[in-house]
């Protein structure tokens, strides 16, 4: 059982991560402008200053989590506000599923460099840290069950979502947008819209499960 929940979480934490990634933010705006100057490694460049940042986020959760957050009150309570955020969440992705539009704009452009840029940028989306407060929070006491190796797996398939979006985005940009139509990109969003629905459900009922220990 443990092995299948183990393949289970970089597989979930990539699908929850995309979807967060999928919602046009700074980020997304400064791929875009940044990809039409300097070509397809902007995306990725980009994202190296997003996971840096992202991966020091992880570690503070692990020692918090290790420090004060093992009781059932705060896990149920967490549990409960991330399932929230994610109904939340997912209502919007499947409404903007109807009208989006992925918008090339190069004129949004950064002075510095790329993974600088990157760090920037996430710091810039307030909800960025609304979601590491709640959804994040929650994966990460919910992996940590499974020691370092759940943590690990976890991180990597929320990192990796974000590095096949952007670079997908950015070889978009910097090839004409040949291969990514605004129907292509709704088609995304109605999807993940639909799991963040799902995965809302199974962190509820692990609340409601904590409140009940």
């Amino acid at each position: 059982m443990d092995l299948w929940v183990l393949a289970g979480i970089p597989i979930t934490s990539f699908i929850v991560a995309l979807s967060g990634a999928l919602m046009p933010g700074p980020l997304l705006t400064v791929t875009v402008g940044e990809a039409a100057r300097r070509g397809f490694w902007a995306g990725p460049l980009l994202m190296v200053g997003h996971a840096l940042l992202e991966g020091a986020l992880v570690i503070l959760l692990v020692v918090g989590v290790a420090a004060w957050l093992n009781r059932p009150v705060i896990l149920g309570s967490v549990a409960v506000l991330g399932a929230a955020m994610l109904g939340w969440m997912g209502l919007a992705l499947v409404k903007a599923s109807r009208h989006s539009r992925l918008e090339f704009d190069a004129q949004a452009q950064s002075g510095l460099h790329p993974v600088a840029t990157g760090i920037l940028m996430s710091l810039a989306n307030p909800y960025w840290l609304i979601w590491w407060l709640t959804i994040g929070l929650g994966y990460v006491i919910f992996a940590q069950k499974y020691g370092l190796l759940g943590v690990v797996l976890f991180y990597a398939g929320h990192i990796l979502a974000d590095f096949a979006w952007y670079s997908l985005v950015s070889g978009a940009v910097a090839q004409g947008r040949r291969f990514l139509s605004d129907q292509v990109y709704r088609g995304f969003l109605a999807c993940c819209g639909f799991f963040l629905f799902a995965f809302g459900g199974y962190f509820a009922v692990q609340g409601v499960r904590f409140f009940l220990s």
